[in-house]
């Protein structure tokens, strides 16, 4: 995923041709404030030419120079809209190069004969096969077999990832390819519904249907709108009353300079960069309303495994018995993990290495793997035994050899599992040497994390299927606000059910099918890229890297949506409260002079107050269009804290900055005798 600079070529040119575009009605009335703006420079356009066939010169000159800004401010506008929906199209087209015409191996599961058709003319519930070179035709759920497959055309990530039968990893997406070995895939979309096909419409920024708080603030600029047309319509018989000329062309800049043209013009720029956002950390949202919901989140929903822990249970320290040496207790755990391939067993090879613990493998060794009957493994060399497993088994396995567990052994393992550790007992021959601590493992910085997501005054919740002891240790470690502990997926639908029913927001991670009934339940449902079919159409955001994570990421986002436009709307409004000092007092300043101590900038006339606001008001489009895509830097604060600083920088900012702009600029003007 491509984030190019809104001033590269590929961009700048395109959007310029669509601000164009943008001007046609079906387009402009889906933004009521630019649709006004629009009205009133046709109005001034044909006031141009009327002064010009009257011969007025003086007027048509000020009429020529209102009309241009005026377009110009439509244009800006449109600028702004194009600029962000350009950057999720040209992500979009790169996206639409990964798809291909591909043939598909159709396979009659019955008889097991396969027949070539185009990939196009698959329909849900088809099995194909896809063999190693292979490019997977449509999205599906793996049925048969396992392989590695190449996801870098759709995630980015080179790293080839397993796709297998069963399980949390069976999901596949079409546009990928097989790497090795062969897999049978159930088709689980139908034609043009594929991930891909869902990716690319996402990505279009025209496609972007608007959220609620925006068709919201889309009706508080049309009720602002409405009451400015009121009062500027009011002034012309006030105007006439105090003997004041004053034009249609007038009138219609006062209009377009009072009504909130900034926000309205840069409003949807907001939201499609939004979703522009996030897509750079590689998540697909699938509405704007999901980007929108996240940053009401109240409430954040976290499984243990693989997000609050590395995922697997890791060796962090040895007990060893009585009269037993660490090194005797790390040489004996290293030989009893010997063929142990599990992630937990590496740990301890890797522990008992860097406690510097030798053991040669004898010839003629037998590995002894782990099953779920004995609940051991090991290895027995010609002249020793080597095992290693829960108290329970091997306490059996002592006592078979004649032999007992000495008491410090269980002191350990109790007090490992007081901890919220897996202790392993460890033995040679018939006597047991001590225990292996194995510990989840907290992902480094998840602390903070969860400190900062506290700040923004959110709750933290993990969810897990660990007993109350081990997921109190977990929690407390990581520093959550709270835990479910042995939590089924009916646990995670009725604890989301009732958070709802007190109308709070809740967000949640997750990738497994029993995910799934709670990721359609919550506000924000993410899910990961290599989870089930039914957890990816469960949520409402798909995370291509699947980062659990990430979840926080998006809240983060969410936030500095919500904020950015808050800090606009705030800055449009405060604008108007500027314009309005500039050109009321200077309109009618000479009928009513009492109206000077309101003229605070002193305008050369009432012609350049007019044009010095219209010019400001279409130019400070431009110069807020980088900051309405990069989205003001979000800081975790409480609300009345936000609210403070809106207030001080945007609030006090949207008011200083148009008087000194505007002030600038009539001194320009009237310096180049433009009026």
């Amino acid at each position: 995923m491509n984030n190019k600079n809104f001033l590269s070529s590929e961009l700048l040119f395109p959007a310029i041709k669509n601000s164009f575009v943008k001007l046609h009605p079906k387009i402009l009335y889906k933004n009521p404030v630019m649709l006004v703006v629009a009205l009133g420079s046709i109005i001034t356009t044909i006031a141009l030419f009327s002064d010009y066939f009257l011969g007025n010169q003086k007027d048509f000159i000020f009429s020529l120079q209102i009309s241009i800004w005026l377009w110009f401010t439509v244009l800006f506008a449109n600028f702004a809209e194009a600029i962000a929906e350009g950057r999720g199209k040209a992500q979009a087209e790169s996206l639409r190069k990964t798809r291909r015409d591909t043939q598909a191996s159709l396979i009659n599961m019955q008889t097991k004969v396969i027949r070539t058709i185009p990939a196009s003319k698959l329909v849900k519930g088809d099995y194909v096969v896809a063999t190693a070179g292979e490019v997977i035709p449509a999205d599906g759920t793996v049925v048969e077999g396992m392989a590695t497959v190449d996801e870098s055309a759709i995630t980015g990530e080179s790293a080839p990832v397993i796709r297998e039968c069963g399980g949390d990893r069976s999901a596949v997406t079409g546009g990928t390819t097989v790497l090795s070995d062969k897999i049978i895939i159930m088709v689980t979309a139908e034609p043009g519904k594929s991930f891909l096909d869902k990716m690319i419409g996402l990505v279009e920024g025209a496609e972007r249907k608007k959220t609620p708080n925006e068709i919201a603030l889309n009706i508080l600029l049309c009720g602002l709108t409405i009451i400015f047309l009121l009062a500027v319509v009011t002034l012309k018989p006030f105007a006439l009353f105090q003997n004041v000329s004053l034009s249609i062309v007038a009138l219609v800049a006062l209009l377009v300079c009072l009504i909130p043209t900034t926000i309205g013009g840069l409003l949807s720029a907001i939201g499609i960069a939004g979703m522009d956002r996030v897509l750079q950390r590689n998540v697909i949202a699938m509405s704007g309303r999901a980007v929108e919901a996240a940053g009401d989140v109240d409430i954040l929903l976290l499984d243990k495994t693989g997000t609050i822990t590395v995922g697997n249970r890791m060796a962090t320290e040895f007990f060893p018995c009585p009269g037993v040496t660490v090194d005797e207790l790390a040489r004996a755990s290293l030989a009893a993990s010997w063929f142990d391939q599990t992630p937990e067993g590496r740990s301890i090879i890797k522990l008992s290495n860097e406690m510097h613990a030798h053991f040669i493998l004898p010839t003629n060794s037998i590995a002894i793997p782990f099953s779920a009957e004995t609940r051991m493994s090991g290895v027995d060399t010609p002249t020793e035994t080597f095992r290693k497993g829960a108290l329970e088994s091997i306490t059996s396995w002592v006592q078979s050899l004649g032999s007992k567990v000495p008491p410090e052994v269980i002191y350990n393992v109790t007090k490992i599992s007081k901890l919220g550790g897996t202790p392993l007992v460890v033995t040679k021959g018939s006597q047991a040497l001590g225990v292996i601590y194995l510990k989840d493992v907290v992902k480094p910085g998840i602390s903070s994390r969860f400190e900062r997501i506290r700040a923004m005054g959110i709750r933290t919740i993990m969810i897990t299927g660990d007993n109350k002891l081990t997921a109190a240790a977990i929690a407390a470690e990581a520093g959550v606000d709270d835990y479910l502990a042995e939590a089924k997926p009916e646990d995670k639908l009725a604890l989301i059910k009732s958070f709802k029913q007190e109308g709070l927001m809740v967000a949640m991670s997750g990738d497994g099918t029993n995910d799934a009934p709670a990721l359609a339940q919550a506000d924000v449902g993410l899910a990961m890229n290599t989870g089930t079919q039914a957890a990816r159409e469960a949520g409402n955001m798909i995370d291509l890297d699947s980062d659990p994570t990430k979840v926080i990421e998006i809240v983060e986002i969410g936030k500095q949506l919500l904020i950015t436009r808050g800090a606009l709307t705030t800055f449009s409004i405060a604008n108007d409260v500027a314009k309005y000092f500039a050109i009321i007092p200077a309109l009618f300043l000479t009928s009513i002079p009492s109206l000077g101590v309101f003229n605070i900038m002193h305008l050369a006339s009432p012609n350049s107050a007019i044009l010095s606001a219209v010019i400001f008001n279409a130019i400070i489009i431009i110069f807020l269009i980088p900051l309405a895509l990069k989205g003001v830097k979000y800081r975790p604060r409480s609300a009345s804290n936000l609210l403070r600083y809106n207030l001080i920088v945007f609030g006090l900012g949207g008011v200083i900055l148009p008087f000194l702009g505007i002030k600038l600029i009539d001194v320009i003007i009237t310096n180049l005798n433009l009026v």
